[in-house]
């Protein structure tokens, strides 16, 4: 029988994109629009990654239930202005593109756990013209907030890859501990909005700090997976 394809699974914000700016801004609206101050930014882009109602939560701990689902609502309707606007900023870092084109041409089967909507990632992944490279999308619009890990478990259910041929890819905590959770390896990228020291105490098995360390990790990664 042939090996197991190889699941190279990648967080979008952070990771693949810089989304930062258009998460603070809706945010900012957001709180706005419920009568609440918004938070200084180092706070609100720590929250990136995780479901939009478990983020209020962290970002509004003593607000009850409806003022979440509220604040969520909040978020949604101002990303969606932006949108409508041309506001929306999602550059891909430097190197992304290239490395996807290369994993692909080697075989690697690629995919995104993000906590994005679907609307959101197709959008953001087609603007960009790399939806096609991907063989499963996983949002937070049909899966538990990280660290949960029903989002890697359904990724490597459609890939058909196994978790010991799966790596997990993002730039915060909650996606590290989402990849152990399900038993992958997980490499921490320091580009995003996590520190080191953060993804190594949330289990990175590995840290890359620019594209050529994480293009070099996965390549050894592949090698001992062949």
């Amino acid at each position: 029988m042939p090996p197991q394809p190889c699941l190279a699974l990648f967080d979008c914000d952070g990771t693949l994109v810089d989304g930062q700016a258009n998460h603070c801004l809706a945010m900012e609206a957001a709180f706005r629009d419920n009568d609440l101050t918004p938070l200084p930014r180092m706070e609100t882009r720590r929250v990136i990654g995780l479901s939009l109602l478990e983020s209020m939560r962290i970002l509004a701990p003593d607000a009850g239930d409806d003022t979440h689902r509220n604040l969520a609502d909040g978020y949604k309707q101002a990303f969606h202005a932006m949108r409508l606007r041309g506001a929306i900023e999602e550059p891909l870092y430097d190197g992304i593109a290239d490395l996807l084109a290369g994993l692909t041409s080697e075989g690697w089967q690629l995919g995104v756990a993000t906590g994005k909507s679907d609307r959101g990632l197709n959008s953001c992944l087609e603007y960009h013209g790399i939806l096609p490279l991907f063989v499963t999308l996983q949002t937070a619009d049909r899966h538990p907030s990280k660290p949960h890990p029903a989002m890697v478990h359904q990724a490597m259910a459609k890939a058909g890859a196994s978790a010991d041929r799966t790596i997990m890819i993002g730039d915060t905590s909650f996606d590290m501990e989402m990849g152990r959770a399900a038993r992958c390896r997980t490499i921490g990228v320091t580009w995003g909005y996590h520190s080191e020291p953060e993804l190594r105490r949330s289990g990175a098995n590995i840290i890359a700090h620019d594209m050529a360390e994480l293009r070099a990790a996965l390549n050894e990664i592949g090698e001992e997976m062949r």
